[in-house]
């Protein structure tokens, strides 16, 4: 317990050290809940928390579908505590204009939920890529529990969305095809990558394929992948095999390989919400839902 309450004060200093800017307002249709979650740990021990995270609702009355958008890791701890409270106010918006609750959860290790970080994946020669993304997973489907029960959810109709490591844990998520999720979206899901000392070349890629494989093995759900070409943390290459490896192996992901987008193509989803919203548009309308034309 005292270790635990250590880490959390370290994370929290860290976090006023590193965002001096007062926390942003909340909007109108903006609200923060938190989640307790416990997350087993390989060792036969557990981790526990209380996360942050931020949900918008649409206008209207009644229950609406649910989408939970899940961040990306930073690869130092400062970087982890500059994350703050996730909002990715663009996309959001962009949700509950076509009518979903959104929530936004921050994981155990980062911004404002503070806390051990359980999303270190060893040493770039030894990676253990399934083991991370299973924690990362178990505590996003705790929160998804969490939001099905809120009286303007509709429970049965839930989208799972992930960034970068986000990503990759939104692919170990739909492997569980967990109640009520009918679709899933990973943009640029992956972890190893390092874009200033090697760009394009991660640690252990084929590592990542063996995990996307397995998860493939299990999932029943349709995913959309969205990957670019200018991704500085994968490269142009790997994306695609990571998906032929998981429909292969039975998942049910349709890949759509981007242009480049900007600098580092990896950032899409935050970047450039115009280019994607029309292809994950017509993804969720073949799912059915309701999404503007």
């Amino acid at each position: 317990m005292g270790v635990l309450a250590r880490i959390v004060m370290i994370g929290g200093i860290g976090l006023l050290t590193a965002c001096a800017a007062p926390p942003p307002k909340l909007a109108a249709n903006e609200s923060v809940q938190k989640v307790p979650v416990r997350v087993a740990l390989e060792n036969g021990g557990s981790a526990a928390g209380e996360l942050v995270v931020t949900v918008f609702t649409p206008a209207g009355e009644g229950r609406h579908p649910l989408i939970l958008i899940n961040h990306g890791r930073a690869g130092d701890a400062a970087g982890r505590a500059k994350l703050g409270r996730a909002r990715y106010t663009a996309a959001s918006r962009f949700f509950t204009d076509a009518g979903f609750v959104v929530a936004v959860p921050v994981r155990l290790g980062y911004g404002v939920t503070g806390g051990p970080d359980l999303e270190n994946s060893g040493p770039c020669h030894d990676r253990r890529f399934t083991p991370m993304f299973d924690r990362a997973a178990s505590q996003i489907d705790q929160v998804l529990r969490v939001m099905a029960q809120r009286p303007d959810v509709d429970p049965g109709r839930v989208v799972v969305l992930g960034q970068s490591v986000g990503g990759g844990s939104t692919v170990a998520l739909a492997a569980q095809n967990p109640p009520g999720v009918k679709a899933a979206i990973n943009f640029a899901g992956g972890s190893g990558g390092d874009p200033v000392r090697s760009p394009g070349k991660s640690c252990r890629p084929d590592q990542i394929e063996a995990s996307y494989a397995g998860y493939g093995r299990t999932t029943r759900l349709p995913m959309l992948w969205i990957y670019t070409e200018n991704d500085l943390y994968w490269g142009p290459d790997w994306p695609k095999r990571w998906a032929d490896s998981y429909n292969q192996a039975g998942g049910h992901a349709t890949f759509v390989p981007m242009g480049p987008d900007g600098e580092n193509g990896h950032s899409l989803f935050i970047h450039s919400p115009r280019k994607w919203e029309p292809v994950v548009a017509k993804f969720l309308r073949e799912q059915g839902f309701d999404m503007p034309q």
